[in-house]
């Protein structure tokens, strides 16, 4: 593994929309990996450069860059290996994020029978040094999203054949051997695979008491009480042939993890993937990514869509109510991509790891910027799987091979 700093332009393009309502004919891009900004045609001696690493479709975009913002690779895999995929959660006391891997092929010993295995690995990246570190937790065997879970960090575990179940499993990341199944089916049912993963607090008022956690209590009261965890489950380790045939749709589930309760809050998705909280609690983004199957199969006719949902909390405590997904809409469209990582800063914007980049829309679901992360050193065609906000106004975004850096944010990120 090799780290650099090697730095983008910290110049940003603004953009028109008046100006590619109408583009020279004739024009097409591949819609999976290809930027927008590459079928923009010259206009008055001033096209698009593929150095601009920021990229503004609206004056607004601005306001969250400082005076100088810029993106850096923190580190490269040599090889090429998709070493940096998903999870991406900011452990402070390490100064380190932790990732997972998309699914990696060695060969075996057997190499005349030419068999080869599917393994999943989990890294750390220093944020200030870009070193990059294997971390052995065993109990993760097909780690996939992740999230803080107080001081803790919970993973998804995608599971394996029928004896290795889909699970939600919380980890110590001072002692990452000490780990903690959180739940491993729904009612009898093997989940699919576990994508993403986010805790909602408790609104005001709603189990507001907090409870101090500690060795010789359980992981699970890291937690204030009322807290929910929220999360994902498409079909793509099925489409992927290492999780037997699906048992239950595709669809989003909330957990109680102090009373057990566990229910379906969404369905009606291909492929649901990331998922997110705006800053108050009141607004659940979540993502279909079905213009990429399992098999790698590309379709850009499925949707690339964040769909978004009021947050109601039905009934108290005493009734054994809960939170519930009301009045589901179309919040946006990813045009190169998916929107795979979904994210929120404190003023509502909407991130999400597209085709070429982090995409910006504002909380009315209008696309205000990009940041194309392959600007930063001539690899335009880098995408972002998941990334995450850090303090200081920066993100880490993992790009397959790659992890960069963004620098010079003037808003933080909504750490729910």
């Amino acid at each position: 593994m090799k780290h650099q700093n090697k730095e983008g332009s910290a110049s940003c393009l603004t953009i028109d929309p008046l100006e590619h309502l109408c583009l020279s004919t004739p024009f097409h891009r591949n819609a999976f990996s290809e930027s927008f900004i590459s079928s923009l045609s010259s206009k008055n001696n001033n096209a698009p450069s593929s150095a601009k690493t920021f990229v503004a479709h609206d004056a607004s975009f601005l306001s969250l860059l400082s005076s100088d913002p810029r993106v850096r690779f923190l580190a490269k895999d040599e090889t090429g290996n998709s070493f940096a995929h998903e999870a991406g959660v900011w452990v402070e006391s390490l100064n380190e994020v932790w990732f997972t891997s998309n699914l990696l092929c060695h060969r075996t010993t057997s190499q005349a029978e030419g068999l080869a295995k599917m393994r999943v690995d989990i890294s750390a990246v220093n944020v200030s040094t870009g070193e990059v570190r294997k971390l052995h937790i065993p109990q993760v065997r097909a780690g996939n999203g992740a999230c803080p879970y107080g001081r803790f960090v919970l993973f998804c575990d995608q599971g394996g054949d029928i004896e290795q179940p889909s699970r939600l499993i919380l980890v110590d990341p001072e002692n990452p051997h000490k780990a903690q199944n959180l739940i491993n089916n729904f009612y009898g049912r093997h989940f699919n695979s576990l994508n993403d993963v986010i805790v909602l607090p408790p609104p005001h008022g709603r189990h507001a008491e907090s409870v101090q956690s500690s060795d010789d209590i359980e992981f699970r009261e890291a937690l204030p009480k009322g807290s929910t965890i929220w999360f994902t489950d498409p079909t793509y380790g099925f489409e992927q042939s290492f999780r037997p045939a699906p048992q239950l749709p595709s669809q989003v589930y909330a957990l109680d993890p102090h009373t057990g309760r566990i229910r379906v809050v969404a369905d009606g998705f291909d492929h649901p993937n990331g998922i997110a909280f705006g800053p108050d609690g009141s607004t659940c983004y979540i993502t279909d990514t079905s213009h990429i199957h399992g098999t790698g199969r590309l379709d850009p006719h499925l949707q690339s869509t964040i769909y978004a949902f009021d947050v109601v909390w039905l009934g108290n405590v005493q009734s054994a109510g809960g939170p519930s997904l009301q009045n589901r809409r179309v919040f946006a469209f990813a045009d190169t991509g998916v929107p795979d990582g979904i994210k929120c800063d404190v003023m509502g914007n909407v991130y999400a790891g597209c085709g070429d980049g982090i995409h910006v829309w504002n909380p009315y679901g209008t696309l205000i910027g990009r940041i194309v992360l392959g600007a930063a050193d001539s690899n335009l065609k880098a995408g972002c799987a998941n990334f995450c906000f850090i303090p200081g106004g920066k993100l880490v975004c993992l790009s397959e091979d790659r992890v960069y850096l963004v620098e010079g944010l003037t808003v933080e990120g909504a750490l729910l």
